[in-house]
């Protein structure tokens, strides 16, 4: 299935080429981030649709898994506001409303008011979404690992703490006017 974005199908042209040719083509024109960049974007594309096939195969959507997840992952009771989810998932409270209607439309959490007064909403994961969870994050997780298995452990230690590093920078630079 095509979805356009960031690629349609990763290209065959490696990153450090496309940044060759914008030098040659727009000299001075910066190409430090095309070799980091580019490979990120093919990186996320492919293990989305990976991600995307497996969970097809196992009936359930991206956006419900990581629903499911996040509660899962809180911890008895298994249950959190709607404001937290959004928080922990990075998604709108509009995403997170429909993404909870959903859910509980199939059985796998239900919603209640806070007991405190206030309008918050808390969203609790039932036993039929728990099972969900426990049933394909295994699946999930196994095959992100096959995809990662060429690096050594040290390799991908090494690579998660640059991504981490990355990603901490990128996201104070990325919330600043360009």
């Amino acid at each position: 299935m095509a979805d356009n974005y960031p690629l349609d199908a990763p290209s065959p042209y490696p990153a450090a080429e496309i940044a060759r040719a914008w030098q040659r083509e727009r000299p001075g024109t910066p190409t430090d981030s095309i070799e980091i960049v580019t490979p990120l974007w093919r990186l996320a594309k492919l293990f989305a649709d990976d991600r995307r096939r497996v969970l097809a195969d196992a009936g359930v959507d991206p956006a419900t898994l990581d629903l499911l997840s996040v509660l899962r992952r809180a911890g008895s009771p298994y249950e959190l506001s709607t404001r937290e989810l959004s928080r922990r998932t990075l998604v709108t409270a509009g995403a997170i409303s429909q993404r909870v209607a959903r859910a509980e439309e199939s059985g796998l959490v239900t919603r209640r008011s806070a007991a405190d007064g206030s309008r918050a909403v808390v969203v609790t994961l039932t036993k039929a979404g728990h099972d969900l969870v426990e049933r394909t994050v295994d699946q999930v997780l196994t095959r992100e690992a096959d995809l990662v298995a060429s690096l050594s452990p040290a390799a991908r230690s090494q690579l998660a703490g640059q991504l981490q590093e990355l990603l901490d920078e990128v996201a104070k630079v990325a919330r600043k006017p360009s």
